[in-house]
């Protein structure tokens, strides 16, 4: 038996005990089946992604790739990297959106909202812009640095200083709950939850560096369920909290599936067989509509697998390994699932968008 179909035996057959859900004990997990469609997205002649970190889906079905691509200024350490592009449904290129943006600096994620607003949230900006379906910002929040006053980067103090109500430092994800309200992930300096109200009104923040309960060490992704619910990807604690709409801890779940030791990562060294560091990070979540959700988890540049997970956190499958070729992942940063069994993955270490058809073990589904 080879050490690969022995990895993935034990990976099958893992028990994990009170790590998923705190659910106590879960049977085998998955794999699910599923295909890579070759070549979905269709660039025009001399435009290339470069780390994708955002990916997201409207009603339409158009596909709104946000790339660290179209760099034409700055030095290496702090050149302009955002570009957002449009596909049709079919993959076809559409256009660029928001071209020479002055909120462009370095692009970390893009959602659609229910009415197909488009939000895109620049890292290296520090700021969240809406858009209108044609490109058209009707609002912003948060401010970038000046150049006039010496722009230069945020420094990731131990602890950090205060946050600044309307203001962030490195912002990450946005979500909304049935009411309208916006919940942006602030992020890598901050690590905290900041709240606007339908209108775009500030509400509250909650959220600290820290391992507890409310406590955040780099609040990755974000999405919110049909009872409003909001789940936070709190990547480096390689945990997802949930909260209720006013910030109240409710619960936490992990995953604790060991990964496939034989495969290697795509940037950087390969953790030891038994290094648990980055497996079940929740680098990217998305969650599919109603009525019967489920969330899709993605890892990082390693162990790089993606998770289906019902919301209490239990495993209900895995798909694909690290590595660089189709149906395989390195820096899956943002996922979209307009359905349970149709994913996109945005890959910064690979540079593309996979789009994946999963194909339901018995047609259960």
């Amino acid at each position: 038996m080879t050490a690969r179909l022995i990895a993935t035996t034990a990976l099958l057959a893992v028990l994990t005990t009170g790590g998923v859900g705190g659910q106590g004990t879960q049977a085998r997990v998955p794999e699910i089946p599923f295909d890579s469609v070759p070549d979905f997205l269709k660039l025009p002649p001399g435009i290339n992604f470069g780390e994708v970190s955002g990916v997201a889906v409207d009603s339409k079905r158009q596909v709104y790739v946000f790339s660290r691509s179209g760099s034409a200024s700055g030095p290496a350490f702090g050149a302009t990297a955002a570009q957002l592009l449009l596909f049709s449904t079919n993959g076809a290129f559409i256009r660029e959106i928001g071209k020479e943006l002055y909120g462009w600096a370095f692009a970390h994620s893009v959602r659609i909202d229910r009415n197909d607003q488009i939000w895109a949230i620049d890292k290296g900006s520090d700021m969240v812009i809406r858009m209108t379906p044609a490109g058209r910002v009707v609002w912003v929040f948060g401010r970038r640095q000046e150049s006039a006053d010496g722009a230069e980067p945020w420094e990731h103090t131990t602890p950090p200083a205060a946050p600044v109500d309307g203001r962030f430092r490195q912002p990450t994800d946005i979500a909304w709950d049935s009411q309208g309200n916006s919940y942006i992930t602030d992020g890598y300096v901050n690590a905290r939850v900041a709240k606007y109200d339908k209108n775009g009104d500030w509400v509250k923040s909650w959220g600290e560096p820290g391992t507890g309960p409310g406590q955040f060490h780099l609040p990755h992704a974000i999405v919110i369920d049909k009872d409003d619910n909001v789940y936070v990807g709190d990547r480096t604690n390689q945990r997802v909290q949930v909260f209720d709409p006013n910030g109240t801890y409710l619960r936490e779940w992990k995953i604790t599936v060991p990964p496939d030791w034989t495969t290697r990562a795509v940037n950087g060294p390969t953790p030891k067989t038994g290094d648990m560091q980055g497996v079940g990070a929740p680098n990217s979540l998305c969650i599919t509509p109603g009525p019967n959700q489920v969330i899709f988890l993605g890892e990082s540049t390693w162990p790089g697998r993606i998770f289906k997970v019902a919301l209490d956190g239990t495993v209900l499958g895995v798909i694909g390994t690290s590595g660089r070729n189709l149906k395989q992942f390195s820096g899956a940063h943002a996922l979209a699932c307009p359905s349970e069994n149709e994913l996109y993955v945005a890959e910064t270490s690979n540079w593309r968008v996979q789009k994946l058809l999963l194909h339901p073990v018995g047609g259960s589904q």
